[in-house]
């Protein structure tokens, strides 16, 4: 059974700096008509500092929608004709104050398919050199370095649930890349 949805009219609903929300009119494969409200996104990249095949660097910031800290890798928007690699580069400079080493592409997730289309592709950088960070304005992080076998844990215990990070160790885990 073809299960696509037929787009028959878009309504833009908001249009904001980062995002855009819309609802669509679709018809369902029984014929029928509903709504989809969906949120538009430019895509991000992340990227997984591995240092001296033992030790990461991730970020702790205050995440309003959740009201609390989290702990995440490096990531960030795709700026307009922006690759994901250099954004990936760009935001671990940014982040960390780590540059160069081997960035490798280990995979990408679309985020939360129900709501969105937001992909972040995900990276990790293999022996970064340490420069100075330079975040955005607006943006409050600190730096926290962990093992990487402290960030297994924390991610088994639940300590860590941000998706893009702990898939990010999963996937770069299953590729024997840590």
């Amino acid at each position: 059974m073809d299960l696509e949805e037929k787009k028959l009219d878009r309504d833009l609903v908001y249009d904001g700096s980062l995002l855009k929300v819309y609802c669509d009119q679709v018809e369902l494969v029984n014929g029928k008509q509903t709504v989809r409200e969906w949120i538009n996104h430019p895509g991000a990249a992340a990227v997984l500092p591995v240092l001296d095949g033992k030790e990461t660097i991730l970020v702790k910031q205050f995440r309003y929608p959740i009201t609390r800290e989290t702990l995440e890798i490096p990531a960030g928007k795709l700026d307009p004709g922006e690759s994901p690699l250099d954004c990936a580069a760009r935001e671990l400079k940014e982040e960390t104050g780590l540059f160069g080493g081997e960035l490798i592409k280990i995979g990408s997730l679309v985020t939360t398919p129900a709501f969105t289309n937001e992909e972040i592709h995900l990276y990790l950088s293999k022996n970064p050199s340490m420069g100075s960070s330079d975040t955005d304005e607006g943006e409050f992080i600190n730096t926290v370095l962990l093992s990487l076998e402290k960030v297994m844990l924390w991610i088994e215990e639940g300590k860590i649930k941000d998706a893009k990070t702990i898939t990010a160790f999963l996937m770069a885990k299953a590729k024997g890349l840590i």
